[in-house]
This record gives structure tokens, sequence and C-alpha cells, in this order.
């Protein structure tokens, strides 16, 4: 045992060696396979006598074994029933007594199995804590708080249900009356501790530890033993908030526990007056002095920024709730609030510049990506509009006096000039400033324009001086992008571009993050502001200098810290789409390349990698078929080296790109290089990571119908649809099962699936009966559709369908068609779904020996239905999916879902009609034809087995 943890303790300090990590990795995930891991991770965590970076390194293994292991999709454990309870007995202890930062990975862990276990399975866990505090030991108290919290916590974001609240109820008749104790005991031992700093910390943490479980217990409801005792509860939150002890007044940089627990403070004051007004109304106006008073008193230094930040939430709850609102609505008051809270929280301090300056790409995520949440900037920001939504003619004349002497100012002092700017950028923009548009409401008291013209322009083509001058005129474009017309957009092209040749870090990113929200921007007609031919020009030069700007630092950490840069480089290739082949794509395609496989080694800033393969999609897009480039033969070394050496965080890209290479590739046949893959993705490996499932889904599917006669020869339909199988029984699989079986079917003749299709209806109908979602049944009506909508030469058709259906049990098919197949049709959104439907159901009235003697009546709703879809009937054009993306899907980038789909490879709806465009006159075709080939029947038919309502919608068709 010690040596097999010796061995475990090794691997993992090699994760930590960028050297070695992915090796290490490997091999840890052969460890996993064993038994009893679990326990051997925590018997690491545990070990003292480990260094604390293998000790935290375990406690995060344990985390994300967890996560992956711990139950399947139905809630049942995966691990052993005596290592679950062994889990649950020491856990625990042992995050109590870990320090802070394993006791967060633990936490979460803890979390993780909470959501699962909590609280029916795991119902002593709440006493248990009960009876680890202590009245004595802050130490001990923290952690069993900390426990608490981690399980608590994960109702704030969850809808009200039925279950959330029998889980409530069971922590506040357990853990509420101790609660209100420790509140108690937290504040007589802050007192009685005044001098010793050591413990005035813990015990202050206790209280601030306390304070969040009170927001815990609050954010669904509120419970009585709070409702009760909420006065006194008050009495402690004042007395904290304007609580203050000599012993922490040397520190300038970190938040001491006094300010983090005013900050704590100011959260659960933010919930109350946006959840409970009604009861916590009385108790506003104290606080908004006390949190008044909070922000007056302190400094610029970065101790305090949080606790600005969450005292102006606050604040700005406050200003929405309009009774209390009423208590701005005053000039002399307005004044005050402009003077002492929002000019010095959004005056840039030095430690501001400092951040500039030593750490640029920090700088631009706070101030253009909302990571800034907690910045005193963004907070006076919100309270300052929250304030002009109520009250904007009396805001914008109040701080346009500022803005006013600011910009005098600012001719001698650029800092002084930056103030004014963030004053009119706050009060400008009204409502919500969006990823897609910038600001799109603006103050109808200022002119936007006439302000960038007079005071802003002149910054933008200066040249020399201090750089942030120049930041602010770029990004007062890239927040007000959608009040430049395309005319003035025309002017303001070619001076931020030349920006983007700015020696400064932060000046040339803002330039290239501005002009690619440019190229994205659209007009209310969805056209774009700037087109393919407005950039066309600039194209060569400008990627050139982009991918300078990218590959100036070599290593794979700095190469890809700019994803602003790599998303510019990519909006560029799909905005100019096959322009990119007058733009010297080979060299583009080497730089592509070279960052691949520089980044590769050690994949760190997902966003940037995840733009990187956008726009290696966007070249795959539109230059696929190209003559004068071979994109297989240029990314197949890369890619493959990626798959062989699984880099984990690239697979899913790698895929998709073959997926798109392959769906555009014109032959009928799978490219030779391609057939190595086969055996490859059919093994079961790849399938173990969750993220690889859609995109290996989807490539099986494109490389099935270029590859049938392969797949046959070499008996490998079978474990293709055992794949089918696999993904099926999963609940977040089932969607991926459909893309195989789908191509399956498209592919291969009635004869090569008559023996598996009895087993794969067995498998769709057993799912079918356990609460299926809506997105199942839609997927299964239309893979219904498919397989009735190819009679004819495939030997398929509704009638196959019903063998193999009764074949199963007999009558099965009635109901399946009545209560699945013709509600679920009638709720199809997808155009290409409801054509595969209506020419299904022609199909079905025309071809099917079994609607026409055995369901007779089921041939009338089956007409019925086809009328009802052709009320209005779909229109899917013949190059339907043409036009890449869904561009939003790029600013909506979903991180640590563990599969991100790359828009420029988003596969078209499939549609194995492609010639019919016309839905309507093609049923009108062949209904007539039809009816003609057999003398009359569908006329007899219709007149045997419909009402005269439907005879008369129905008779156009048939004349």
């Amino acid at each position: 045992m010690a040596a097999n943890l010796d061995h475990l303790a090794q691997l993992l300090q090699a994760t930590l060696d960028a050297r070695h990590h992915r090796k290490a990795e490997t091999a840890l995930k052969e460890e996993a396979k064993k038994p009893k891991y679990s326990l051997s991770l925590l018997s690491i965590v545990a070990n003292e006598a480990q260094p604390s970076n293998i000790r935290l390194a375990a406690a995060l293994a344990f985390k994300n074994f967890i996560r992956h292991n711990y139950v399947d999709e139905e809630g049942n454990y995966k691990l052993p029933q005596d290592e679950v309870a062994t889990i649950k007995q020491e856990l625990v202890g042992l995050m109590i007594s870990s320090p802070p930062t394993i006791q967060t990975q633990l936490g979460e862990a803890i979390s993780i199995i909470a959501d699962s276990d909590f609280w029916e399975r795991w119902d002593t866990l709440t006493q248990d804590l009960v009876s680890r505090l202590s009245t004595t030991d802050p130490k001990v108290t923290n952690g069993v708080l900390e426990v608490a919290h981690s399980i608590f916590a994960r109702w704030r974001p969850l809808f009200s249900s039925n279950a959330l609240n029998i889980e409530v109820n069971h922590v506040v008749n357990t853990f509420g009356d101790s609660f209100i104790q420790m509140l108690g005991v937290a504040d007589q031992q802050i007192e009685a501790n005044k001098t010793n700093e050591k413990a005035l910390k813990g015990w202050l943490e206790t209280m601030s530890l306390l304070t969040r479980i009170f927001f815990d217990l609050s954010c669904q409801d509120l419970p009585p033993i709070i409702e009760t005792n909420l006065q006194p509860i008050t009495m402690v939150l004042h007395k904290y908030l304007s609580y203050a002890n000599p012993l922490f007044d040397d520190e300038e940089d970190e938040a001491t526990p006094i300010e983090i627990l005013k900050s704590d403070i100011c959260d659960a004051l933010h919930l109350y007056v946006t959840k409970y007004d009604d009861d916590f109304g009385g108790y506003v106006q104290e606080f908004t002095s006390n949190v008044w008073n909070v922000l007056s008193s302190v400094g610029p230094q970065k101790r305090y920024d949080v606790l600005v930040s969450k005292a102006l939430h606050f604040l700005t709850a406050v200003a929405s709730v309009h009774r209390h609102a009423q208590i701005f609505n005053n000039e002399e008051i307005l004044g005050t609030i402009v003077e002492k809270v929002i000019l010095p929280n959004v005056t840039l301090r030095e430690s501001d510049i400092e951040l500039f300056e030593d750490e640029p790409i920090e700088f631009i995520r706070r101030d253009l990506e909302g990571s800034d949440t907690d910045s005193r900037r963004k907070a006076a920001t919100d309270f300052l509009r929250k304030l002009l939504d109520d009250f904007e003619a009396l805001v914008t004349q109040v701080v346009s006096k500022y803005i006013n002497h600011y910009l005098e100012a600012g001719k001698t002092d650029w800092k002084a000039k930056d103030t004014a700017v963030y004053l009119f950028l706050a009060i400008a923009a009204k409502g919500a400033v969006t990823a897609a548009q910038g600001v799109k409401t603006v103050n109808s008291f200022v002119n936007v324009i006439d302000f960038f013209q007079q005071h802003i322009a002149a910054d933008l083509v200066a040249t020399g001086g201090e750089p942030i001058p120049k930041v602010d005129a770029i990004k007062f474009l890239y927040n007000f992008r959608s009040q430049l017309s395309k005319e003035q957009w025309a002017g303001a092209i070619n001076p931020l571009i030349q920006n983007l040749a700015s020696p400064n870090y932060v000046v040339y990113t803002y330039a290239a993050t501005t002009l690619e929200r440019v190229l994205f921007l659209t007009d209310d007609q969805g056209q774009h502001i700037l087109s393919r031919a407005d950039i066309q020009p600039y194209a060569k030069d400008l990627l050139q200098h982009l991918f300078a700007l990218v590959e100036k630092d070599t290593s794979a950490a700095k190469l890809q810290e700019n994803e602003f840069l790599m998303r510019c480089i990519m909006r560029v290739l799909i905005v100019i789409k096959d322009g990119v082949l007058e733009c010297d794509i080979d060299n583009i395609l080497d730089h592509l390349i070279n960052i691949t496989n520089v980044i590769k080694e050690n994949p760190s800033n997902p966003r940037f990698y995840y733009f990187h393969f956008e726009a290696i999609g966007a070249i795959v897009r539109y230059c696929s078929n190209a003559p004068q480039v071979n994109l297989l033969s240029r990314l197949w070394a890369p890619f493959t080296y990626i798959l062989n050496e699984d880099v984990t965080e690239f697979v899913p890209y790698v895929f998709q790109i073959f997926t798109q290479l392959l769906d555009l590739n014109k032959s009928g046949s799978i490219p030779g290089d391609f057939k190595a893959l086969i055996d490859a993705v059919l093994a079961p490996g790849p399938w173990e990571t969750r993220g690889n499932i859609p995109p290996l889904a989807k490539f099986i599917a494109a490389i099935i119908p270029k590859a049938t006669e392969e797949i046959v020869k070499e008996n490998k339909l079978e474990p293709i649809l055992s794949i089918f199988q696999s993904l099926l029984n999963g609940k977040k699989t089932d969607q991926n099962a459909f893309d195989i079986l789908e191509s399956v079917v498209c592919s291969f003749p009635a004869s090569v699936l008559e023996p598996y299709f009895g087993t794969i209806l067995t498998l769709i109908f057993t799912k079918l009966q356990k609460s299926p979602s809506d997105s199942y049944k839609t997927r299964v009506a239309s893979f219904y559709h498919l397989v009735s909508a190819r009679s004819g030469e495939a030997g398929l058709g509704a009638d196959y369908f019903i063998k193999h259906a009764e074949t199963i049990q007999s009558g099965v098919f009635t109901p399946f068609y009545l209560q699945v197949i013709i509600p679920t049709t009638r709720e199809f959104a997808r155009p290409s779904d409801r054509k595969l439907a209506v020419i299904s159901y022609s199909k079905t009235l025309v071809d099917s020996k079994a609607f026409a003697e055995r369901y007779m009546k089921g041939w009338g709703f089956t007409c019925n239905a086809l009328l009802e879809l052709l009320k209005n009937p779909p229109k899917v054009s013949a190059g339907a999916g043409d036009e890449i993306l869904n561009e939003a899907d790029v600013d909506d980038i979903g991180f640590g879902i563990g599969f991100t789909p790359l828009s420029t490879c988003k596969r078209p709806p499939r549609d194995e009609f492609p010639e019919i465009t016309d839905v309507q006159q093609w049923v009108r075709d062949f209904l007539k034809a039809s009816d003609k080939a057999h003398n009359g029947l569908i006329t007899k038919y219709a007149s045997e087995r419909l009402n005269d309502e439907a005879k008369a919608v129905l008779a156009p068709y048939l004349m």
C-alpha cells in the first residue's frame, strides 16, 4: 500500500511539471481504474509529511475523480458501497483539518457529493457538522463552517422546487439553532480577543463564514428562525459594518479579515433588500447610512477594493427599489454621491497604472470582458447607471458639471481627461451593454458623436504621448460601435488599424478587439456594417501583422496569452471567406500550424485555442476545395499528433475539423488518410472522454456514407451500432446516438440493415418507456420519418419499419404512431425535420401497403397530419447551412462543459432530399402522379377515410 501511495505521489508531482504532465496524467488515468483509487488520494491529502503541492494535487485529482466517477446519470453509485461510505466518513474531518487551499478543493468535492446524496442519502451530515462546532477553537469551527457553506451555497443559483425546499428545511431545522448560537459566540470571542491578532483573525473568519451561511439559508426563502431573530442579527451586522481594529492597519494590498467580513455583510444586505423588502425594508435606511459611512471612510488602497465594490452593489440594489430610490432624488445628494463615492472610485489609481504596465492582459480582461466584477470602477458605474435609470435628466446635469471640469483639467493632465471620458461612458450608455452590439441605447441628454469628435478623435490618431488616452479613444469606439454609421466607420477603420502598429500591448490589443467586434457588427436588417469588400484590401497585411503579434514570444504560455488577437484573426478569416486565397494562404497556414505545434505541448488558455481552431475551421469551410491548397495534407501531421498523444483539450476540435473536411469532400469515397482513423474511432478509448463524444459521433456520421464498402467488407457495422447502443443509454448522449444511426440508415440498403433493425427498434422503444425527454421523442420521430421516406430503391419505408416493430411485439406500432410520431411531428421546429415529415407522410399515403389495408384509420390520420404541415410548408433551400455561423455561437463560449462546438465547422441539418426545394409543389406533383399511376386509388382512399373538410383541403393536390 505504501509503495503504491509513493508511486501515486510521484505521478501527482509529475503532473506539475510542464515537461512530463501529459504522460503523468495518462498514467493517472490508468491508476484511476484500480480499486480504492479515491481513498489512496485522500491518504496522500491527509499525509502532512507530503509536500503541500502534492497534497493539493491529490485533492484536485480527488475532486475531478469524484466529479466523473461518483454516480452515473441516473444517480446510482459507480463506486463500491464500502468506498462511498469511507469517503463520507473521512472527508468532512479531513477538510476541517486541512490548509485553506486544500479545503477549497475538498469543499468542491463535498459539494459534488452533496448534489447526488444530500440530504436523503447523507442525512447524518448536518447533525455531524453541528456536533463538531467548537466555541473555543476557531480553526475547528471554521473548518466545519467551510464544509457547511460548500453544501449550502449550492442552493444560491437554483430555482425553487419542493425537493429543494425540503432540503433547506431539513438544514434549517438541524442547523438553525446552532447558527444563531454561533453568531453570539463569535461576537463574544472577537471582543475577548481584540488584542490577540491570531485568535482575532480566526474569529473574524468565523463571523464571515456565518454571514455567508446567513445568505445561504436565506437565498430561497426567509427561514422562520431567521425571521424570528432578524432584529438581533441586524444588530450584529451593523456592529461589524462599523468595526475597526488597529491590529490590521498596516496592510496595504491584501484585504484583511475585517474587509472580508464587511464585504460578506454587504452581500447579505444586497440579498435582503432585493428579495425581502417587506420584512427588511424598515432596516434599509439605517444600513444605507452605515454603508455610506463605510465608503466615506476607506482609502484608495487595494485592500478595500472588494469591500467598496460590494458596498456599491448594495447601494445599487437600494436604488433599484422605487420607494428607497427616492432618497437619492435630490441635486445636492447626487452631487455628494458623485464627489464622495463615484469620483474616488473611477479615478485611475497608481495600482491601476501598474496593472496596465506590468500585467496588461489582466488589465484588458478586467476592462473588456467583465472579469472586473469586483472592481471599484465597474461597481461605481453600475450604481451611477442605476441612478440614471430613475433620474436621467438630474443625474446627467450633475455629472456633466464634473465631466466639463475634468475635460478642462485634461488639457494638461491626461489622468483628468481619463476621468472625464470614463464619467461620460458611464452616463451615456443606457440599458445592457451587449457583447454583440455594444451600447444600443444612449442617454437622450448627451450626443455621443459630438463628444467623440470634439474631445476624443484627436487621441485616436495622435502619435507619441501617454498610451491610456489612446486606449480611451479606442474603447469609446468599442463601446459605442452601434452608434456609428457605415460612413463614419469607413473613416474610423484606417486609424483603428494603424493602432495595431502601436508598441503598447494594451493599445494594439484594444485595437484588435474593437476591429473584431466591428467586423461582427450588423445593422437592424442583419447586414454587416463592414463587409468583405471593406476589409479585403487590408486583409493580407493585417493578418501578417496579427500573427507577428501573437508569435512575438514563442513560449507556449506567452504565445497563447492574448486571445483577443487570435479572435481578430478568426474574424478576419470568417469575413473574407475565400478571399484568404489572395492573402498567401500557405503562409497563413504555416502560422496556424506553427501555433498549433507550440501550444499543443501545454494548452493553457481555452479561449485562445478555441478561436485558433475557429480560424482553421474558417479556412477549411471556404477553401477546402481550392485547387491551390491541399488542406488535408497540411493539417494531417499536426492533427494526428494531437490524436496520438491524446492532447485532450484539442481532440474535440480536431474531429470537428476532420468532419468538415469529409463533409466538403466532393468525392463519394473516403480519402485514404481517413481510413487509418476508422479503427481508432471505433475503439473504446476516445469515447471515455465526455467532451469527445459529440464530435466523434459527427465524425463517424460523416465517414459512414463515404466508407460503406469498407465498413461492410471489414464487418465494422456491428461495432458502429454498438457505439450507437452505448450512446443511446446515456441521458446526455442519446442525441449523438441518433447522429450515427441516421447516417447508417441513409448509407446502407435494407438488406444490410435487416439483421440489426429489430434490435435497433427494441433499444429505441425500451428508452421510450422510461419518461423520455421531448428532445429524445423528437429524434425518434425524425428517425421514423427518415426510414419511412426512404421507400423505393433503398428498400425501407413505413412498411419496413412496421414489419420489424410488430416482430418485437404485436400491435406495438399503433400506439407508437398515434402517441409518439403524430403528436411529436406536429411540434417539429426545424424546417429540415418538417420537410422530412412531409415526404414521409406523402410516401406513406402512396407506398404503404400496411396503411392502405391494415391501418385504414391511420391512413386518414396520416393525411390529416400531412395537410396540417402543409398549412405552413417548410422552406429548406438546397444550400441550407452554406452560410457559416450563427455567429452568436462564437460569443457564447461554454467553457468548462467538456465540449465547445466550432461554429465554423457547424454541420447543416441533415437533408436527404436536397433536390426537393419547393415542398408543397413536390407533394402536389407526387400525389397527383401517384394517384394517376394507381388509377385514382389515392382519391378513392381519401373519399372513404377523410371528412369533408379534409377532402376539400386535399383536393387541389390531386388535381
